[in-house]
């Protein structure tokens, strides 16, 4: 009994040392900076930059495929974010795209036949609702990327600008870029 708890705890650390060697020889590492890059994207995996989604548009960043002025939903704060991480200087916002002022989906409910086309294109879930049922938006998870909208057979999604109030108001320049100029 003592002999087979011996091979059984022989053979265990064998295996163990051999996966904590295969662990070290064939680790895999990322780029560090393409993280540091997607935790400043607004991750609303809208596509409007022209890649499908925050991180494959952080990557090309960090290759120096694409530029940092690139990303709607991010605007001229993201782009200080991105220039400031990167050392860049600030590049005034470029691409097909232009910022649009923040807004969320609304659904007429009245209109909606539950065909569930908008669910399967939001990128946050941000809709509920089953087939052949109703559907809602949940509007603090709806990003504004518009996704939904073209897949909508009956038109019954419209985007509404979200109103600027003290709870959600932000200044128009960043702080840091105000401090730097001084």
């Amino acid at each position: 009994m003592l002999n087979a708890l011996l091979a059984m705890a022989a053979i265990a650390i064998l295996l163990g040392a051999v996966l904590g060697y295969a662990a070290i020889k064939f680790r895999v590492e990322g780029n560090p900076l393409v993280d540091k890059i997607d935790a400043v994207l607004p991750q609303t995996q809208c596509g409007q930059c022209g890649f499908p989604g925050c991180k494959p548009y952080a990557t090309a960043i960090a290759e120096g495929v694409a530029d940092i002025n690139l990303c709607p939903p991010g605007g001229d704060e993201g782009i200080h974010k991105l220039a400031d991480l990167l050392g860049m200087e600030y590049k005034p916002f470029g691409g097909a795209t232009q910022p649009k002022p923040k807004s969320v989906a609304i659904i007429d409910e009245s209109n909606c036949i539950g065909c569930t086309l908008c669910i399967q294109a939001c990128p946050v879930d941000a809709i509920v609702g089953a087939a052949k049922q109703m559907h809602t938006i949940i509007a603090s998870e709806c990003t504004g990327c518009e996704l939904c909208v073209p897949p909508c057979p009956v038109d019954c999604i419209s985007m509404v600008p979200i109103e600027e109030s003290i709870a959600n108001w932000k200044w128009k320049y960043p702080v840091y870029a105000l401090t730097a100029s001084k």
